[in-house]
């Protein structure tokens, strides 16, 4: 019964459903017609021209998109918990050729406009320190909580004040949506460039970074290249955006899976590290509860020595899902 990651979950039949109908000889690279169509679908969902670059991860899709924000001797402002910090192998400063990750804090890996703020006068003016060009946030957090859209107002504003390119690593934005209730573009306020994750939420192996700039997306077009992720076949990763789009397929996917860790969630009274906001759980739980419910069959990874972090999909299997609760439940 897996809990570990919303990346061990099924391909979506419909994205198959989407590759297979694109399997007929058209244009290579970016020159098809299916990649050609995502720029007015995307701007349809977000009110406003968008220009989209495919990527097949999400590493790439969020390197490749501060790639055109930041120079080799720039900084980036992320959360000290942000998965550009922890979990990229450096790859945002392979992609920048050298730019640096300037951390700051904030409760549930969120960050606020009094801690960006304070990152940014602990640098500002002195020749001895790299200065910030860019602001990154991950919606939802690491901890799967959602940025309201007053919260990601005040941040853009901060970074439009401060003369910072903003870009939004949004793996689980879906999740966000379905939990805030509100419109992409209030979710995501008016940022430079967002990673829209489809991954993790029913695609196989493909990422849509919309820009709001058309010279940064021809700028992500050449970099892209370079970086040796130009897929000659891209109408693949392209129809698998297409059909994520679909009759909002992206949404109802999200809208399952946080209802999935709602209901887990709800059998945690009392043993929540966070508030479940999106599709994931933090479960507080010592070692041998944690091997208890290994023991009866269920996967997903310890966060740390006090919690479990529980992971549901789009497909989670609502039998499974009752099971953990009950297991949960009985602790």
């Amino acid at each position: 019964m897996q809990f570990l990651s919303d990346n061990a979950a099924s391909v979506h039949p419909r994205v198959w459903e989407a590759m297979r109908a694109a399997d007929a000889p058209d244009a290579p690279y970016d020159n098809d017609a299916l990649s050609r169509s995502l720029d007015e679908r995307f701007g349809d969902l977000f009110g406003r021209p968008a220009h989209v670059v495919w990527a097949a991860t999400g590493t790439a899709a969020n390197c490749l998109a501060l790639a055109t924000m930041v120079p080799p001797h720039g900084g980036v402002i992320c959360h000290r918990e942000a998965h550009i910090e922890t979990d990229e192998c450096g790859a945002p400063g392979f992609y920048t050729h050298g730019a640096k990750l300037i951390l700051a804090g904030g409760a549930g890996a969120k960050l606020t406009p009094h801690s960006v703020g304070a990152a940014l006068a602990a640098i500002r003016g002195d020749v001895h320190q790299v200065q910030a060009h860019a602001l990154s946030l991950t919606q939802v957090s690491e901890y799967g909580l959602a940025y309201s859209p007053a919260e990601i107002a005040a941040l853009v504003e901060l970074a439009r004040a401060s003369g910072l390119a903003l870009h939004v690593d949004g793996a689980r934005f879906a999740n966000a949506v379905a939990f805030l209730g509100c419109s992409p573009a209030a979710a995501c306020g008016m940022v430079d460039a967002l990673s829209f994750g489809c991954v993790k939420n029913g695609a196989m192996n493909a990422e849509a970074i919309v820009f709001f700039g058309a010279a940064e997306a021809d700028l992500a077009r050449l970099r892209r290249k370079r970086a040796g992720h130009l897929q000659s076949k891209g109408r693949f990763l392209a129809a698998q955006i297409l059909a994520m789009l679909e009759g909002d397929l992206w949404l109802a996917n999200a809208r399952a899976a946080n209802a999935a860790a709602q209901h887990i969630g709800g059998a945690a009274a009392g043993r929540l590290l966070h508030p479940v906001e999106a599709n994931e759980v933090f479960l507080i739980s010592t070692a041998a509860e944690r091997q208890a419910l290994r023991d009866q069959g269920f996967t997903f990874y310890d966060w740390g020595s006090d919690a479990a972090r529980l992971i549901a999909s789009w497909n989670s299997n609502p039998d499974h899902v009752e099971a953990l609760a009950r297991a949960i439940a009985a602790l």
